[in-house]
C-alpha cells in the first residue's frame, strides 16, 4: 500500500502543528511526529476501521485528532486529519468540502 495526503490534509496537520506550536516548540514536532507514525501505519492497517458515509477513520494514538481516508486499490487516500474535540457538525462540514471520491 501506498500513502497520499491530500491537500487539505496537509493544511490540517500544519494547523495542528500551529496551534501546538503556539503552547510549546518541541510539541508541535512531537505532534508531527505522532501524527505521521500513526498515518504512515496505515500502509499495514488500512481499511480494518470503522467507517462513517464510506470514509474510514481512525484515532491518532496520542493527540485528540482523526484520521479520516478511503482505500483504493493499492492507494491510501488520506483526506483529512480533524481535531476530534470539534463539534461533529463542522468536521461533517468539512469532510463534504473535500475532494476525492467517499470510498
Amino acid at each position: 500500500m501506498r500513502i497520499k495526503l491530500s491537500g487539505g490534509a496537509e493544511r490540517d496537520l500544519e494547523r495542528g502543528c500551529d496551534f501546538y506550536r503556539n503552547i510549546d516548540p518541541d510539541l508541535a514536532i512531537y505532534f508531527y511526529d505522532c501524527l505521521a507514525s500513526d498515518i504512515d501505519s496505515l500502509v499495514l492497517y488500512a481499511g480494518v476501521h470503522a467507517s462513517v458515509d464510506g470514509w474510514h477513520y481512525t484515532f491518532s494514538k496520542r493527540f485528540p485528532f482523526v484520521i479520516w481516508y478511503g482505500v483504493s486499490g493499492g492507494m491510501v487516500n488520506v483526506y483529512a486529519v480533524l481535531d476530534g474535540r470539534s463539534e461533529p457538525s463542522e468536521n461533517d462540514a468539512i469532510l463534504r468540502r473535500r475532494p476525492g471520491d467517499n470510498e
